[in-house]
């Protein structure tokens, strides 16, 4: 130790990079020779996978002016060939001797026409002239052909067929029953109401929370209804006795969505405190905390397959969790603005995601960035989509814009009307969703009215054609 302090740090280290010099420099010396066969073999596998496709046109090429030089009488010997042209030539005779696929990228099929095997990964294709013609290279590129965007599928437009009012304040979320006979509904006056879906009419109103309800969603296995709100409660009702039978306790503060994982029995919440939350359905147990995000996880859905959480934040990520480990699986960031709505679709492994700048769409397990979907201005606060590959998405001003899931097409858009004593400012969409069917779509809304739409069924494609204009589609990537 103490002959360790009467010297400075930098003798030290200087002392320790002498003795590690001293070591390794003895090995310095015994490099092997460099062996220039294989030197010339590396040259040659290069030039054949770089050249393949016109190497045998360059060598005959060279035979040719070689023959011509030697004919003229200009010279009586070969010509000096370059370092470069032996690689090639011994690229050329490698070719002949060990096969045209013998180590290489691209497979070459010495037919008449000259043209790559099918299979090959080559994009070029050396356009071969006979041997009447000049000695120049001919060598062409395929164009790339622009992709084309395929014409969206005709979708009838969609019009107010119910208006339902009952409600004391903003309704903010809605689940159809699994039967589709009835859906429920939650709202800022702290009140769950179940109605009729064929009649509209009131069945039951659930009380219990003491604050906003922000989401609610119903179990197609059991006969109970979900619940979660402001109150940082998450509540599961049994609809035998329309009783409150469990709370599932560990949000910090308000829960803003909920679902259920369709084939295990799980719940997944998220909320203000940046936090998604997986709960033991009959335990009560908080088996994960998806911790990450930054800022409030405002949607979360679940799906059979993994990944099987995904979760929309405020902090412009959509991330993608692993139920078993409870890990995120990979962040999505290509929003700019906050995500407040996710939706999965009902038959495709895809979901989309919206946010004031736009909707993208993603394809599963990776997360996989599809296309952008643009033209809505407003903030999106909800989506929802059917199997017939209608996705529909609402804004924060009361604007519905209804699009085609494959090619991202707006086929119709509408206000949706205030109801008379309501402010211009009430005109907003919190929630939607389809029913079973996906031929009613339900909207709740901020001038405290559940809205029915239907599809037109006097609309044909003669009455509302498809205004397709792909040229002014912008798929831009993020």
């Amino acid at each position: 130790m103490e002959d360790v302090q009467k010297h400075s740090v930098h003798t030290l280290i200087f002392r320790s990079l002498k003795r590690t010099h001293d070591v390794f420099v003895s090995n310095q010396g015994n490099l092997p020779d460099i062996d220039e066969r294989f030197v010339m073999r590396s040259r040659s596998i290069k030039a054949r996978d770089t050249y393949g496709l016109v190497i045998d046109r360059a060598i005959k090429s060279m035979d040719d002016k070689k023959m011509s030089a030697i004919q003229n009488g200009s010279i009586d010997k070969p010509l000096a060939i370059t370092d470069g042209s032996t690689g090639l030539a011994a690229a050329g005779s490698d070719l002949s001797a060990t096969g045209a696929d013998g180590g290489s990228m691209v497979r070459y099929n010495r037919d008449k026409d000259k043209t790559p095997l099918i299979g090959s990964t080559s994009l070029v294709r050396a356009s071969m002239p006979s041997s009447s013609g000049s000695g120049a290279s001919n060598v062409q590129l395929i164009p790339k052909k622009a992709p084309s965007i395929p014409k969206p599928k005709w979708h009838a437009p969609w019009k107010l067929s119910r208006v339902i009012s009952g409600h004391l304040g903003w309704v903010r979320c809605i689940a159809v029953e699994p039967g589709n006979e009835w859906f429920a509904t939650g709202a800022g006056d702290r009140v769950i109401k179940i109605w009729d879906l064929a009649s509209g009419k009131l069945k039951l109103s659930l009380t219990g929370h003491v604050s906003t309800v922000r989401g609610v969603a119903v179990s197609a296995k059991h006969p109970y209804l979900f619940s979660c709100g402001e109150d940082r409660q998450v509540k599961c009702w049994d609809l035998e006795y329309n009783k409150v039978i469990r709370h599932y306790h560990g949000h910090l503060s308000a829960v803003y969505s909920l679902a259920l994982h369709p084939t295990i029995d799980v719940l997944a919440t998220s909320g203000r405190d940046s936090t998604a939350r997986i709960w033991d359905m009959r335990t009560k147990a908080n088996v994960h905390t998806l911790t990450g995000h930054t800022n409030t996880v405002a949607s979360v859905v679940a799906q059979a397959t993994n990944p099987q959480i995904i979760t929309g934040s405020h902090d412009s990520t959509v991330r993608l969790w692993d139920l078993a480990a409870g890990k995120s699986v990979c962040t999505l960031t290509n929003h700019k603005k906050s995500v407040r709505s996710i939706v999965l679709h009902p038959s495709l492994y895809m979901f989309a995601s919206a946010s004031p700048d736009n909707i993208k769409q993603w394809r599963c397990p990776e997360g996989n960035f599809v296309q952008n979907i643009s033209g809505h201005t407003a903030i999106v606060n909800c989506m929802a989509a059917n199997s017939d590959g209608v996705l529909v998405s609402g804004g924060d001003n009361g604007t519905m814009f209804f699009w085609d899931w494959r090619t991202g097409y707006n086929f119709q858009r509408f206000q949706a009307p205030v109801q008379p004593g309501s402010m211009d400012s009430e005109a907003g969409i919190f929630a939607l969703c389809f029913d079973q069917s996906g031929t009613r779509l339900i909207t709740a809304e901020a001038d405290k009215t559940i809205k029915v739409y239907k599809e037109d069924d006097e609309a044909t494609e003669e009455t509302h054609p498809i205004n397709w204009r792909p040229e002014l589609l912008k798929r831009r990537k993020f």
